[in-house]
């Protein structure tokens, strides 16, 4: 892990937009039907579908995808290195493999594995069992095939004993009590603020999240707050005219309301890794750093989150005439475009967590000249049926820009948010990648 941290404490916002908070991704698992190119990427693609599943079918929060993918792909990162021996390993000690152990069998038996233990609903662990079973029955049987076995399982449960008790359980809440202007206050839905335990919870590749604070939100009496309150306001009802909130935007909130940063940034990562012609044991590199990079921005975000305390907009604007500004028009009625999540404000986590992947990506692969699709199932909303929607682009600032507007354009929070968050996810990433899993010879 690191040990040079880079403070943000008096880091002003960037002129930058990226976007924040996030509801579960509406996704159904089923086992990836095609061979991918390599054991990583297909087995990549497996965990990314299986955490992202609706949380009846199995899955999990957008936080502990982070965590769980994070922890399949260091796993798989470590089967890989014992073998090929290209980089320095996260576990210490780290794990060994004997001569001749068969890679893909080591990927496929650590990606299984490390599944298989968060994720129990049986028909998630039967598909797993399943894809487990496919793939290892391509493979020659023999000492080799055992051997990457053993390698798999051995840097599966290295890695699933770190994380015992990492302080992602059990959960807590945070029952706000103050009624103050600015303070956060429960919205629609909510009994209390969640994940409040999350701002503890061990990361992967920095020191300590607590390294990573930021300045406080602007001042309800300036002009940034002003101008921001009216853009929500605006833009985020779910009243909005199409003049306000126009069609392509209100795709990108739904997309982006449904779809987690791991799952975004998991499948651009592995159309670009596909394109450039990325190594097994580079892509296993890649693809642990990027989920570090999105889990540890998420951990600092919920620590600023509840360090700052800040209100949504839902409580700000029904709360417009008495927040002691009088240039905020006040609306009791006010109701959002899609659900606000019942945690503060300030940064946007959905902002953090794709800025961070999204910086990672950038120092492995470059910012442009990309073709990447991101489509997901989003369900109804509304008068709005259930469709799929997808979004082409070739930079990774794009996708940034339409992760930002989705939170905005949803009505969920301010361009300060936004802009705060992709601060600190880049902050973090930028140290997660500089300092983790080096190579052996640069």
């Amino acid at each position: 892990m690191t040990s040079g941290i880079r403070s943000l404490r008096g880091v002003g916002p960037a002129v930058l937009r990226v976007s924040a908070g996030m509801v579960l991704a509406a996704l159904v698992f089923s086992p990836v039907a095609a061979r991918a190119e390599d054991s990583v990427q297909r087995w990549n693609e497996i965990a990314a579908r299986t955490a992202a599943s609706p949380p009846a079918l199995g899955g999990t929060s957008p936080f502990n995808q982070a965590r769980v993918l994070s922890i399949v792909q260091l796993a798989v990162f470590e089967a890989v290195n014992a073998i090929t021996g290209d980089y320095e390993p996260y576990l210490n000690p780290a794990t060994t493999a004997p001569a001749g152990a068969n890679v893909d069998a080591a990927v496929i038996i650590a990606a299984h594995k490390t599944l298989t233990t968060y994720f129990t609903a049986p028909a998630i662990v039967a598909a797993l069992d399943a894809a487990r079973d496919t793939d290892l029955g391509a493979i020659t049987d023999g000492p080799a095939k055992t051997a990457g076995r053993g390698v798999g399982m051995a840097a599966a449960n290295a890695m699933i004993a770190l994380r015992a008790t990492d302080g992602s359980a059990p959960p807590t809440t945070f029952p706000p009590s103050s009624t103050l202007a600015g303070d956060y206050q429960l919205t629609t839905g909510c009994a209390a603020g969640v994940f409040y335990n999350w701002q503890n919870v061990m990361p992967f590749g920095i020191e300590s999240a607590s390294d990573y604070l930021l300045p406080p939100p602007p001042a309800l009496t300036s002009n940034e707050y002003l101008k921001a309150y009216n853009d929500v306001k605006a833009f985020g009802s779910a009243s909005a005219s199409s003049s306000d909130r126009p069609a392509d935007r209100t795709e990108v909130a739904r997309l982006y309301a449904a779809t987690s940063p791991s799952f975004a940034v998991a499948s651009a990562a592995r159309q670009i890794s596909t394109a450039k012609g990325k190594s097994l044991s580079e892509n296993a590199r890649d693809y642990a750093l990027i989920q570090m990079a999105i889990n540890d921005a998420l951990v600092a975000s919920f620590m600023n989150k509840y360090h700052h305390n800040f209100w949504r907009p839902e409580t700000a604007i029904r709360n417009g005439a008495s927040d002691g500004n009088n240039q905020t028009d006040g609306d009791a009625g006010f109701t959002t475009f899609i659900t606000t999540p019942c945690f503060p404000s300030y940064p946007s986590n959905h902002a953090s967590g794709t800025g961070g992947g999204l910086e990672a990506m950038r120092r492995l692969y470059g910012a442009a000249g990309h073709e990447i699709t991101i489509t997901n199932n989003v369900p109804a909303l509304g008068t709005l049926p259930a469709t799929t929607i997808t979004k082409h682009y070739t930079q990774l600032k794009q996708i940034a820009d339409d992760v930002d507007d989705a939170r905005v354009y949803g009505g969920i929070h301010y361009w300060f948010d936004q802009t705060s968050g992709n601060v600190l996810g880049r902050g973090v990433a930028t140290e997660v990648v500089k300092n983790n899993l080096r190579p052996v010879h640069p």
